[in-house]
């Protein structure tokens, strides 16, 4: 019996998923055949491929199964095509949920941390993922953490990382405090609960002064979605202005005020002062005080985005003062009121109410004077309620009277800077990033605060400062962090003096933990710094991210922000760290997200049981675009698993040998393949993945009816479209797609096969069937050839002899799709 004979004999009609993923899953785990080179000598070119890393809060669910589907297929795509691929796999493994679970449990985070990560490393192992299992990391290792502290300390050595008191965020439920970004409408991002203000003295990285670099390289981000970048933008938020100084009565210095408007400086009637910004304390007088007092207190229950609503009724309190403008030396009232952000600008703004509606409401409840600067041919602001932001001519302005809004711009600001009174300015929405938190279960903050020698970092040689074991309810929150309460861990000598000094007790946010880990893949074993440098400008930097659209500001920030300073440092030579982002969506069920409560979820280990690895993940993938939303009761990984038991059995089939030349095969189903080919390298290379799905399922069809109706089994051309059917499946199909390579009598993974090669001699169509509608039915075909043009198409197909009975004179229109469709509406 010869080999095509033994291969027949193997072919099985049905299809034993659970068998296969056995069968592969041990000879991958033996072979390690996803390993990434650092080998200098490696002639292959080098590509990363990273996922955004995975929390460890249970085992992988359905939007894992998604996103790490997604990017497999980019990371097998370039091993086919013989690069040095690395891609690997480690664990966001600090934060609250692992603390809360210990709470509840009696036990340490790590017991928790620990357990679940190698529940979900065993299922990545099943899922089939083409990770380089050598490189994994767990940021919660002592090993991993010492270099955030690590890094840490050179930013504060650079005057990058500080200490200041100020009203920050606090979710009163998980007891500390959150970012900016960590807000989400006036909710806590992780747990939903509504964020108060409140006075604390944190740790800051300067962030801001990165702020026009993070606007200025994202031109060198041609491969992020324009929404990612759009987001980006608005949260940096440049804005081009002035910064006026104006007099309070009272007061010896002047205070400072941002404007993007300083052509409406004779407009201002009024001063307002963030009711919970220091300088309201300072300024109100003793009569208005308990009014102000009060207010205060109201305001303090209030989220940033309560206080901004625009829907919301103005309020505010005189604070008994006066402020001069500095342009008319007019004596204008200061107010405290909720919809100025102590944190913007300067904490107070000038007040010109006929051209801001936030202004204009605050007026006419407090009755304060509208004074029209800028005509812009509506009506009076004063009258109708309506303010006029827009453009215009200067009006009631003494020198600016008659200018544009661009030239009055450019005046006053010549003035101002003349007179001493101000200066033009650039302004950010971007506020510098809050990283202390008041849990345990982070990277402890390397400062010890001494009372002589100040804020003191642990020398480089004392790194890691790990965690003192605390565990149950000694993690409860309590308004401070956990660790204060480790006495022995909090009271050390001073690296200085040697006198008494205490360590800083809070811990990093975690988002500091995955500003840097992709670096850490490239030498996760390095001990002489956060990474090897060397190895990271041979790799980085990444060439393909993949992961939510959640992360857009959040993580993607931070990360850009840390790159910039390393390159500073010199540490690593570019200065974006993802040179393309995809971004992919969410699986829902039945129209809504997942959850408990709906009684909605799909269990993806349940799933794969089911259906087996390559179903599932051929359904995620041939969904719908990556960026997509895919409704799982929408899809059917039953008819994906037939489709996969029909393409094995296609390549179970083939009855040639090995090596044998395709030239000799049916020209028409090389064809097929060859255009299949070139199809799916596109759709590939454009992330239209479910499409190129689409194209296998056609090849596979072709395939099919060449075996049983065409030249049969022992065609060359009928191993072509199997083997290429194999290369091709590889990416989202590895289990079956190996299989049916060793069924084909190949040897080595077929991961690594060689992605084939499209011959042009045939791509070349000499006509193409163009379907013909009438109403939306089919009423003909036609042989047309590629390149016909639409007009020719067009008369074509409304001077068919079988179109015609169904036209009644010239019909009202005619779509034409050349050279495949044609749609008439009589």
């Amino acid at each position: 019996m010869g080999p095509s004979q033994a291969r027949r004999t193997v072919a099985v009609s049905e299809y034993d998923p659970q068998a296969l993923q056995a069968k592969w899953q041990q000879r991958w785990e033996e072979q390690e055949p996803y390993r990434a080179s650092d080998d200098d000598a490696d002639p292959r070119g080098r590509r990363y491929m990273l996922d955004m890393f995975p929390y460890p809060s249970g085992d992988l669910h359905m939007g894992h199964g998604e996103v790490f589907a997604i990017g497999d297929v980019v990371a097998r795509y370039w091993m086919q095509q013989g690069y040095n691929v690395l891609h690997p796999i480690g664990w966001d493994s600090f934060g609250l949920p692992a603390e809360n679970a210990a709470i509840k449990r009696n036990a340490h985070p790590a017991e928790w941390t620990y357990a679940n990560i190698e529940t979900q490393a065993h299922s990545f192992r099943r899922y089939g993922i083409a990770f380089d299992w050598s490189r994994r990391l767990h940021t919660s290792d002592p090993d991993y953490y010492r270099w955030n502290q690590w890094l840490f300390i050179r930013f504060f050595e650079r005057g990058l990382a500080y200490r200041k008191g100020g009203l920050v965020n606090w979710c009163p439920n998980d007891q500390t405090v959150l970012a900016n970004e960590q807000v989400v409408a006036g909710k806590c991002e992780r747990c939903g609960a509504d964020v108060v203000r409140r006075e604390l003295t944190q740790w800051y990285f300067k962030i801001t002064d990165y702020a026009q670099r993070l606007l200025d390289d994202m031109e060198q981000l041609h491969g992020w979605p324009e929404r990612l970048l759009t987001m980006q933008r608005n949260w940096i938020g440049r804005s081009e202005g002035a910064d006026v100084l104006f007099e309070i009565e009272g007061r010896d210095e002047p205070v400072t005020v941002y404007t993007t408007r300083p052509d409406t400086l004779y407009g201002a009637t009024f001063f307002v002062v963030a009711a919970d910004a220091a300088l309201a304390d300072e300024i109100v007088t003793d009569e208005q005080r308990p009014a102000f007092e009060t207010y205060r207190a109201e305001v303090a229950r209030l989220s940033d985005i309560e206080r901004l609503s625009t829907d919301k009724e103005k309020t505010g309190v005189f604070l008994g003062r006066y402020a001069i403008n500095p342009v008319n030396g007019e004596r204008i009232p200061v107010w405290a009121a909720d919809y100025v952000l102590s944190d913007y600008g300067h904490g107070a703004i000038m007040a010109v109410p006929a051209h801001d509606q936030r202004d204009l409401d605050f007026a006419r409840k407090f009755d304060l004077p509208v004074r029209v600067v800028v005509h812009t041919g509506l009506a009076d602001p004063g009258e109708t309620g309506e303010a006029t932001p827009g453009e215009g001519t200067l009006v009631n302005s003494g020198p600016l009277d008659g200018l544009s809004k661009a030239e009055a711009i450019r005046a006053i600001i010549e003035h101002l800077e003349r007179e001493g009174r101000g200066r033009g300015t650039v302004n950010y929405r971007l506020r510098d990033w809050l990283l202390s938190r008041q849990r345990y279960w982070g990277t402890p903050i390397p400062i010890i605060h001494c009372p002589d020698c100040g804020e003191v970092p642990v020398p480089d040689e004392q790194l890691p400062v790990t965690l003192p074991d605390l565990r149950g309810e000694a993690l409860a929150p309590k308004g401070v962090s956990p660790l204060a309460s480790a006495t022995e861990w909090v009271n050390v000598e001073c690296p200085k003096c040697s006198g008494p000094a205490k360590r800083d007790t809070d811990t990093m946010d975690t988002f500091v933990d995955s500003s840097w880990y992709f670096l850490r893949y490239c030498s996760p074993g390095y001990t002489d710094g956060p990474f090897d440098v060397e190895q990271v400008r041979k790799w980085g930097p990444i060439d393909q991210y993949v992961g939510g659209i959640e992360h857009a500001v959040l993580h993607l920030l931070y990360s850009r922000f840390f790159t910039k300073v390393l390159h500073d440092m010199g540490m690593v030579d570019f200065t974006e760290p993802f040179a393309r982002m995809l971004n992919q969506g969410q699986v829902i069920n039945g129209g809504k997200a997942m959850s408990k409560s709906l009684g909605n979820g799909v269990d993806l280990g349940q799933q794969i049981d089911e259906y087996g690895v390559d179903a599932v993940r051929l359904t995620m993938v041939f969904a719908g675009p990556p960026e997509d939303d895919i409704d799982w009761a929408d899809v059917s990984p039953a008819a994906s698993q037939k489709f996969l038991a029909r393409a094995l059995r296609v390549m179970s089939e083939v009855t040639s040998e090995p090596g044998v030349p395709f030239e000799s095969g049916d020209v028409a189903l090389r064809k097929v393949t060859h255009h299949t080919i070139d199809e799916v390298t596109k759709l590939v290379d454009s992330y239209r993945f479910n499409v190129a799905v689409a194209r296998m399922m056609e090849l596979t069809s072709a395939a099919r009816k060449a075996i049983d109706a065409g030249p049969g089994p022992a065609d060359p051309a009928v191993r072509e479209a199997a083997e290429t059917l194999a290369i091709l499946l590889s990416l989202v199909a590895p289990y079956t797609a190996e299989e049916g390579w060793e069924r084909l009598g190949r040897t080595g993974p077929v991961a690594f096969a060689g992605w084939p090669a499209a011959d042009p001699a045939l791509l070349v169509q000499e006509s193409v069937t163009c379907v013909v509608q009438v109403a939306g039915k089919v009423r003909d075909r036609l042989e047309v050839p590629p390149g016909i043009a639409e007009d020719e198409l067009r008369e074509l197909a409304l001077s068919s002899e079988k179109i015609a009975p169904y036209l009644q004179g010239m019909p009202r229109k005619v779509i034409v799709r050349a050279p495949k469709l044609v749609n008439i509406v009589p």
